[in-house]
């Protein structure tokens, strides 16, 4: 088992999730949580939806997505529900990326 360590927070595992950078401890991807304030939550806000995370976690994620930008991007994109696999009622409340 290797783990990387990416930051105080992140580190990234070859045997959860492909290595895709998670939140330490957790089976929480990064991009998870760049997604829940990309849909305008507040990062104050998102540890009431997954309460196993604390705040600086949280903000520790969004540091490393500021600094990464385009590798999370790259796994939401990889990890996107195809449009026609979405409720018709949801896909009309969709915020676009």
């Amino acid at each position: 088992m290797s783990i990387e360590s990416m930051s105080s927070y992140i580190v990234s595992d070859q045997s959860l999730l492909n290595g895709e950078p998670i939140i330490r401890g957790t089976k929480t991807p990064v991009r998870a949580i760049v997604e829940m304030w990309r849909l305008g939550m507040l990062p104050e806000e998102i540890p009431i939806h997954l309460p196993h995370i604390s705040l600086a976690q949280i903000f520790d994620a969004l540091r490393y997505y500021a600094e990464n930008q385009s590798e999370i991007n790259h796994y939401i994109e990889i990890n996107r529900v195809p449009d026609e696999m979405v409720h018709p009622s949801v896909r009309s409340q969709k915020i676009p990326a």
